[in-house]
């Protein structure tokens, strides 16, 4: 048998690809020679198992031999009414799906026939397959807890202990005496640059003015690339930090005082190295006994995880006096049980308040609800890849999870809590059947399928949202599946990629519950599809959620939102950092509302001259295979499909040269009729690009350049540059890659394919090629004009503007025509991050031009995420944020049978990493103060002054504004577009005020209304009738049909 990436140790790196930029290769190798045991295949246990899988584990030995219930498939998304039915045993019942979820990982059931402490104690034994961690997911009496957990630490195994009950969870971790983490936070190596070094004791390091070093005391750093500091300072050595400041630190023990250097600048670069710390960890019957600090989630409930542990130990207590049995649904008499038990352990009599929360405990101590199991799965999940991987910093002790605000104040009527035999029972049992009746009419509009998506559908389809007759489910997503998707958005598999997001993951969702009805749609959401999603479509929707990767998607649907007054649940993830939004029309503030600063640009000059940072270099990489690859080629084919005199018409005067020279040297001069020829042209690049030109810069700005106020030109952020010798065997020192080789195979065959001309690889070819290749002698140009800042870049600009048109003539009556080259197109090839010839190229361009200015190079890995600008991504977080979000969607919908207040929503904060969540309460709309007939009204962006008088006339409108509001009009828009101003024709204004509303519109914008459009905004500027004051108005809605 072949042997797998698994037993090699070596990384799939197309599947992990989005993990391995929050992981990193060596803690994914830890992983994949992980075995990990589960107990207890219930919701929360199917969720572990999930992330664990998808993560890529080594293996997963699972085992729960008792019988499916329809409790379990409340949350246990792999189980059917069949295997209720049936009797079948869990772990059987879900293997095959859980096999399908990562081929590499081997999955298999535990053969104990029994659910007893003897057979989970033979899962936890030393042997050729030794279990690096043991999770249990299922409530168990304490002195079974206490054997596994002694089992565990006997032969060096990591054990979890986490339970959800209803709406409420709880995590444990034991790792051991001394658990050693090689990365605390997962956060990239802090890395700034050396502005000057104070010869002194201890030295002082300054980094550059616009760099923080973002270190802390006692960090360690390597220095590298130093210039001006030879003998002074060691490249590659740790030494450790003491910070005096932002810009400044001091090298503990350097001491530089007495020592000089002939050098007056100095540079250099600063590199954090990240150590190991161990950590240590108290057995679980330690922790009973003495839990002391818990983890909070939620600052307003700092209390609340004291009294959760005596419920839990409560619960416990009761499970151990009843056959191991909780508390069954409806069943008040064993809630109040409990909650005297939990009583009896307290010092101090419970609160009112503090007995409602028990007993909803209790009575839901049965339930398995999707959205607790998502959140604690993805938590659990991510604490076990901290128990395989030694990276990041694991949960110490206890956390405590819940979500009472969905629950009413009062126990609703037993009754209503008693289970109906249905998939739906865990729900029943904790909020009500009425409840689930809402649940199953809910009507959502979830745009985007990927990660987020797939995990927010699996959680409606077993909660039943749209599962009802009047219920419905709408999915929309453009993308198709990609391999690198399936590591971490589960309803996909090998066999569907290629296939759209929208259309797998709904009928994914279907086969979890058949009366889960959706449509699948394959379109953006935006102002271009109105006539799909419009105002019809929103008039009949309950909600939307959000489960988009960029924020313009997402300020576009925040504004339906908005108009349409709809719920929004807002999630997003970045690597292990998650957060969840929750949006309530008149409650909250939309989404919009407050906006991260824009991202900052790199200047134009840094990045055509003077980089500095690997990022400007890779910047620079990207922009010209935008330049060779694509926009070349669609020029060429503009020129070719368009009118001569139209095309040269429409061209920018001030890159029209520039324009037509690309086109003359696409069509004419550079046209590869071979792939050799392809050779030719990349090998003649790599001089003009990292040799030609750098030795051109030097020759306008020599190494020992001065500015006007005599300090040195080549100093600071300025790295002064070397031009590169090609060498087909170089090797760069950081990355270790063969850029040279690499830049002039991945530029040949781009450029064979643009021309449609088949290319190749190998490598005796190029160096066969390459020897015979002419390079011509370079002699540094006189009056050529480079720019030292942006300010004379820009002016350049402006000159080049002034000239040129004859130069443009001559190139143009040069051209071919294009009923010469009829039929000829090039292909215009679009930059894709994963692909490799496409990563390669610009990893290897970056990294020669990285080589003539002495930045530190970067490999294909993290050159791809730099340039492709790639979002880490793994599988826990979208878990978590999902569940938690979904508590909000039971809040919205009415479980909690009241009208809520502001802080009983929750928006959310986790960083997994740490690990660390906050809970926390939304902000409030803004308000702006108007008067309205005397009154004052105080209006959000919530609100709107909403006619839904028909389709009137103007003037019949302005007489029901004047009396409904009493304000004047002094102004009315429409858009871009005035229906009516005081100053305007009167003879006009009188025609227009005859005409209907819509009519009025269509004879200015010259467009027809949709048939399913039924609502207009409309602008308008009014004044108080008895002050004559203007009043600040929001928008109106006109409903015309």
């Amino acid at each position: 048998m072949a042997a797998t990436p698994m037993d090699t140790g070596e990384v799939d790196e197309k599947l992990y690809s989005r993990q391995l930029y929050v992981m990193g290769h060596e803690a994914q190798r830890r992983m994949m020679a992980s075995n990990v045991v589960l107990v207890g295949c219930g919701g929360l246990g199917v969720e572990v198992a999930k992330n664990g899988i998808l993560a890529g584990l080594h293996s997963l030995t699972v085992m729960d031999p008792r019988p499916a219930t329809w409790l379990d498939m409340g949350a246990n998304f792999y189980l059917t009414a069949e295997h209720v039915a049936s009797k079948k045993r869990k772990d059987e019942a879900c293997v095959k799906q859980l096999k399908e979820l990562n081929p590499y990982v081997q999955v298999t059931v535990s053969s104990a026939g029994e659910w007893t402490l003897e057979a989970m104690l033979t899962l936890i034994q030393p042997g050729e397959v030794t279990p690096s961690c043991v999770v249990v997911s299922d409530v168990l009496p304490n002195d079974w807890l206490y054997a596994i957990n002694d089992q565990c630490r006997k032969i060096g195994c990591k054990f979890l202990y986490a339970v959800a009950n209803g709406l409420f969870g709880r995590v444990f971790a034991d790792l051991g005496d001394a658990h050693v983490i090689n990365d605390p936070d997962g956060n990239p190596p802090a890395s700034s640059q050396i502005e000057t070094v104070l010869m002194e004791n201890p030295a002082v390091v300054k980094t550059l003015e616009d760099q923080r070093h973002g270190l802390e005391t006692g960090d360690v750093v390597q220095l590298g690339r130093l210039k001006g500091l030879d003998g002074v300072l060691e490249v590659k050595k740790d030494y450790k930090v003491k910070v005096t400041g932002p810009y400044t630190f001091e090298l503990e023990g350097v001491d530089l005082s007495g020592k000089t250097s002939t050098e007056t600048s100095f540079q250099g670069y600063i590199t954090q190295v990240k150590q190991p710390k161990t950590m240590s960890f108290k057995t679980y019957k330690e922790k009973m006994e003495d839990p002391g600090e818990f983890v909070l989630s939620d600052f307003a409930k700092f209390d609340r995880p004291q009294l959760l542990h005596l419920g839990f130990k409560a619960l416990t207590q009761f499970a151990g006096e009843n056959g191991g049995k909780l508390p069954g649904p409806a069943d008040e008499a064993a809630a109040n049980k409990i909650l005297e038990m939990a009583e009896a352990l307290s010092e101090e009599p419970f609160t009112d308040a503090q007995k409602r929360i028990l007993k909803f405990y209790a009575l839901g101590a049965q339930a398995q609800l999707s959205p607790m199991c998502a959140a604690l799965g993805g938590m659990v999940g991510q604490e076990v890849l901290k128990a395989c991987s030694g990276k990041f910093t694991p949960l110490n002790g206890f956390f405590y999870l819940d979500a009472d605000e969905c629950l009413p104040d009062e126990v609703p009527d037993m009754n209503l809590l008693k289970p109906t035999g249905s998939r739906y029972d865990s729900q029943i049992c904790v909020f009500g059947k009425d409840m689930q009746e809402k649940f199953l009419d809910l009507r959502y509009f979830i745009v985007g399928a990927g990660a987020i998506g797939c995990e927010m559908l699996k959680n409606w389809a077993l909660m039943g949202v749209g599962c009802g007759g009047n219920g419905h489910v709408h999915v929309t997503d453009m993308d198709r599946i990609e391999k690198s998707n399936l590591s971490r958005q589960f309803l996909f598999r090998n066999t569907d990629i290629n296939e759209f997001k929208s259309t797998t993951a709904a009928k994914a969702c279907q086969v979890m519950n058949p009366d889960f009805r959706v449509t699948a749609y394959q379109e953006k959401v935006a102002p271009d599809t109105e006539h799909l999603f419009g105002d019809d479509f929103y008039d009949k929707l309950s909600g939307v959620c959000t489960a988009l990767d960029n924020v313009e998607a997402r300020l576009y649907v925040d504004q339906r939102c908005l108009f349409y007054r709809l719920p929004m649940l807002e999630s997003g993830t970045l690597g292990t950092k998650g957060n969840t939004q929750i949006v309530v029309p008149h409650v909250t503030e939309n989404y919009g509302a407050t906006r991260d600063p824009p991202e900052k640009s790199i200047p134009v000059c840094t990045l055509k001259n003077f980089p500095n940072m690997i990022q400007h270099t890779l910047q620079w990489g990207r922009d010209w295979f935008e330049g060779a690859f694509r926009q070349s080629a669609e020029e060429v084919n503009a020129y070719l499909s368009t009118n001569p005199t139209q095309y040269l018409e429409g061209l920018q005067q001030n890159s029209k040269v520039e324009t037509l020279s690309l086109i003359r040297k696409t069509l004419v001069d550079e046209r590869p009729v071979s792939f050799e020829d392809c050779v030719v042209w990349a090998r003649l690049q790599f001089e003009t690009l990292f040799n030609n030109q750098i030795r051109q810069l030097l020759h306008n700005f020599p190494e020992d350049q001065l500015t006007s106020s005599g300090t040195k030109f080549w100093s600071g952020s300025k790295r002064c540059p070397k031009p590169l010798v090609f060498d087909l065997d170089d090797i760069c020192e950081d990355a270790g890659m063969r850029n040279h080789l690499d830049f002039v195979v991945a530029a040949s065959n781009l450029r064979a394919e643009m021309y449609g001309i088949k290319g190749r690889t190998d490598e005796e070819y190029f160096r066969k090629v390459l020897k015979d290749v002419i390079v011509p002698d370079f002699s540094p140009a006189e009056g050529v004009r480079i720019a030292a800042n942006d300010a004379e870049e820009q002016k350049n600009n402006d000159a080049a503007m002034d000239g040129g048109e004859g130069e443009a003539n001559e190139i143009w009556k040069s051209l071919p025509g294009p009923s010469e080259l009829a039929g000829f197109r090039l292909h215009p090839i679009e930059f894709d991050k994963d692909l490799d010839d496409h990563a390669g190229f610009i990893a290897a361009c970056s990294n020669l031009r990285a080589m003539n200015y002495s930045i530190p190079t970067e490999d294909l890995h993290r050159s791809r995420a730099i340039a492709g600008r790639i979002i880490p991504a793994i599988a826990t977080t979208t878990a978590l944020v999902t569940g938690l979000i979904c508590f909000e969607l039971y809040k919205i919908m009415g479980t909690p049978r009241k009208e809520l207040k502001i802080d009983a929503y929750k928006s959310a904060f986790a960083n997994l990493a740490i690990p660390f969540m906050t809970l926390s309460e939304p902000s409030a709309p803004a308000k702006t103060k108007a008067m309205l007939k005397g009154k004052e009204w105080e209006w959000t962006p919530w609100d709107s002054l909403d006619v839904n008088q028909g389709n009137m006339t103007l003037g019949e409108f302005m007489k029901f504004f004047e009396k409904e509001y009493g304000l004047e009009i002094s102004m009315l828009s429409y858009g871009v577009s005035i229906l009516y101003s005081f100053f305007a024709n009167k003879k006009k204004v009188e025609e227009r005020k005859a005409m209907r509303m819509t009519d009025v519109i269509t004879s200015i914008s010259k467009k027809e209304f949709p048939p399913n459009q039924l609502f207009i905004i409309l602008e308008v500027i009014a004044n108080d009738k008895e002050t004559d004051e203007e009043v600040e108005l929001p928008y109106i809605r006109f409903r015309f049909r």
